[in-house]
Parts: structure tokens; sequence; C-alpha cells
């Protein structure tokens, strides 16, 4: 009987939370229902000179980005899209994820030679992870 007991109670608190935490637009405050607007902060014509001025001098170091060479980022692509097929066909190791990841920050780096070397890695990983899909389902037992 008391297990009764406490089953209903516990239902009943569990559907007095539920309504309890549900407010519809009739139950809010009007203040509530509208935030107020802020105002939009303004700076001087010197500070956004300033600013112009070190946005300016900043846009010269990011062009300044290292770059790989054409087989290193060929190699890349192709790991990259390699991988995303083997992902779709969930046979992606996470060996060869990682060898993929750490070409893809060697490339961020210019480090033509890591690229080349895990892209590759990534290739042969796939590979052997797309033939283990073609392998024959172990039967156990009878």
């Amino acid at each position: 009987m008391t297990k009764v007991l406490l089953a209903l109670t516990s239902a009943a608190l569990l559907a007095m939370t539920g309504c309890a935490s549900t407010e519809t637009a009739a139950t809010k405050p009007a203040a509530e229902a509208k935030p107020a607007e802020a105002a939009k902060p303004t700076i001087s014509a010197e500070a956004a000179a300033e600013l112009k001025a070190a946005q300016a001098e900043a846009k010269p170091a990011e062009a300044a980005k290292p770059t790989i060479s054409a087989e290193a980022a060929a190699e890349l692509k192709a790991a990259q899209a390699e991988a995303k097929a083997a992902k779709a066909n969930f046979s992606l190791w996470t060996t060869a994820d990682a060898a993929v990841k750490a070409a893809e920050e060697a490339a961020a780096k210019g480090d033509s030679a890591t690229v080349l070397k895990q892209a590759k890695l990534a290739r042969t990983h796939i590979k052997l992870a797309s033939e283990q899909n073609n392998y024959p389902m172990i039967k156990i037992g009878d």
C-alpha cells in the first residue's frame, strides 16, 4: 500500500513541476515580455582613427600565413575527402582521424614534409579500414 501511495505522490509531484516551469505570455508581466533596447556605445573620432590604424597594422601579419607545397596540399585534400567518405561508412579508424588532424595542423604551420607524412599515413589507415569491412563475419556458436 505504501509503495502505491509513494508512486502516486511521485507522479503528481513530477506533473506539477513540469507545469510550474512553463510560462505563457499571459503569465509574464509586460515589462519582462519586451526587453528594453540597449543604447549603442559611441567612440570619439580619435579613438576610431586609432582603431582603424591598429586594424590596418594587423592585416599584413595575417596575410603572411605559411604555405605548403602543391603535392602536400593535394595529398591533404585527398586524405580529407577519403576520411569524410570513411566516416560516412562508419569505418574511420581513430588513428586515421588523428593523422588527418595532424596533417591539417602541420599545414597551418607550413610544414609540407609533415603534411605529406601524416596524409599518407591517414590514407593508408583509411584503405586498411575499408578492407577490414570486407572481411567475412565471424559466427560464434551454432
